[in-house]
């Protein structure tokens, strides 16, 4: 690592978007400083698909490709460490670690992600990213025309049905508590043969994340191949927070087009600011980020 402990920029979160806008800086000789915890929310997922040149390849393996590329660039530095305060100062801003170091940049990018809120079902977590999945486009593929069942409910549950059904017809949507649909998606569900069943479920019995069968609270099962579920989430990182940037009211870090926060000088990419939540989608976003800020930079020094 630079001896110095003051950068043009520091990157809280090294995955994808981090590492994307990592690559954008140093290859426009910008020193930064990427810190990264090591806990990416794919880390479960045996493989990532719907990215040109890397599909079916395992998450580490990207990201172990994408850091030694981007690490061979000299101004650009790697450390494990934790992030957990920031400060804005006269310069820009400081960022301290859980090992008791601080650090120093004018500008900062969070990259930090976000963290999905597992539901009180014994055997979910587990299942997580392997067959329990939240994204068709990512994982729809290897997983169609199997016994598919979608927990979510209302509006949520509504928008993922349209595209699993393009992708298998054998679909449950199972509702964890009492359904909140309209009348006429309650229509719209039948017409395409999907069944709406309300059951409070307690487990999801599987076999090394790989389901088996749902068991629900009065002790009937179904068996079914895999599940889609919509979660609600948190912010990974409650930095941004601390220095004044503004979330939506869904719950991402809010940004402009060009991934500025509310907080002048602070930017965020990936996960924790776009919807879309892919590898290809954080990439594109982290590459823009790079560009936007590096733009910054040589028009305050020129």
């Amino acid at each position: 690592m630079q001896a110095t402990n003051n950068f043009d920029v520091i990157i809280v979160g090294g995955s994808y978007a981090g590492l994307a806008a990592a690559m954008s800086l140093g290859r426009s000789l910008r020193k930064v400083l990427v810190i990264d915890s090591g806990k990416p929310c794919n880390r479960q997922t045996p493989h990532s698909h719907n990215f040109l040149t890397q599909d079916g390849k395992t998450p580490s393996e990207i990201s172990a490709i994408a850091k030694s590329q981007v690490l061979a660039y000299e101004t650009v530095s790697f450390i494990d460490d934790k992030a957990v305060g920031g400060s804005k100062n006269e310069n820009g801003f400081s960022v301290s670690t859980v090992t008791g170091a601080t650090y120093t940049a004018k500008k900062v990018v969070f990259a930090t992600g976000i963290k999905d809120i597992m539901p009180n079902i014994k055997g979910f977590a587990e299942c997580w990213g392997i067959s329990v999945v939240h994204c068709p486009y990512c994982h729809g593929y290897e997983i169609r025309n199997k016994k598919t069942g979608i927990i979510a409910n209302g509006e949520r549950a509504y928008h993922l049905a349209p595209m699993v059904n393009n992708l298998t017809k054998d679909i449950r949507i199972l509702n964890n508590e009492p359904a909140s649909f309209s009348s006429e998606q309650l229509s719209k569900l039948k017409d395409n043969n999907i069944d709406v069943l309300e059951k409070k479920i307690v487990e999801v019995e599987h076999e090394n994340g790989y389901v088996n069968n749902i068991v629900f609270e009065d002790g009937s099962k179904e068996k079914y191949d895999v599940l889609y579920a919509a979660l609600p989430f948190v912010q990974h990182s409650d930095i941004p927070d601390a220095l004044g940037c503004e979330l939506n009211e869904e719950g991402y870090i809010q940004v402009d087009g060009m991934y500025k926060t509310t907080i002048e000088g602070v930017f965020a990419c990936g996960d924790n600011s776009i919807k879309m939540r892919s590898l290809a989608n954080s990439v594109a976003s982290g590459t823009m980020v790079g560009a936007v800020i590096n733009m910054e930079l040589v028009k305050e020094q020129f």
